[in-house]
């Protein structure tokens, strides 16, 4: 449980944009995990995953004056997005393409949203974690940000919304989307589902 005393970002923003720089690690030791996470899922590659994090908070820490309040959470993923969208275009621009690196280490792994207690329902959880990195893996970058910031990080729309640049209405759409298509890619593989035989949802926030 976080401690009830922990500055609020508001506090610790105020402190570093007067230069107090264990204030803005105070908000590095905060989100560093959140943004390698969601920079790691947008480029598949732990090596520019890391570069594009460590660039997000020099970025974020340089353009701190123009700061202009609201959410630093969802200010400083727009950063971190921004970034992996500049090297996912720097990718199509190379030849020969790549592959999209679906390999996903374990403290990074995404983990199914309620899964049910019981020890089959467990196994099958685990089952399918690897199944969703592979289908968020096949998604448009722009499907993937929503789909990442909504069903796994528990940003509600209005944030996604601040963190993308786009519009609520973009935002959903691209969300129902996105879900739609990885329920197809999912339904190729029925014997993820054994118990229910249902495809997962995303819920409505």
């Amino acid at each position: 449980m976080p401690d009830m005393l922990e500055p609020p970002d508001e506090h610790l923003v105020s402190l570093s944009k007067d230069g107090n720089l264990d204030a803005f690690n105070s908000l590095v030791d905060r989100y560093q995990s959140l943004v390698f996470t969601l920079c790691y899922r947008q480029l598949g590659e732990r090596t520019a995953a890391e570069d594009a994090a460590q660039e997000t908070f020099l970025s974020a820490y340089r353009a701190l004056p123009q700061f202009q309040g609201g959410s630093f959470r969802s200010w400083l993923l727009r950063i971190a997005l921004n970034h992996c969208r500049d090297e996912l275009r720097r990718r199509l621009r190379r030849v020969p393409t790549r592959p999209f690196d679906t390999g996903r280490p374990d403290d990074v792994a995404i983990e199914p949203q309620d899964p049910a207690a019981d020890p089959a329902a467990a196994f099958e959880a685990r089952a399918l974690g690897p199944a969703l990195e592979r289908a968020l893996a096949g998604l448009p970058p722009d499907q993937r940000e929503v789909i990442l910031l909504a069903d796994v990080h528990g940003l509600q729309y209005e944030e996604i919304a601040a963190a993308t640049g786009v519009s609520l209405g973009t935002v959903k759409s691209r969300l129902s989307r996105g879900r739609d298509r990885l329920r197809r890619i999912l339904a190729r593989h029925p014997e993820l589902f054994p118990r229910s035989g249902r495809l997962p949802d995303g819920g409505d926030r």
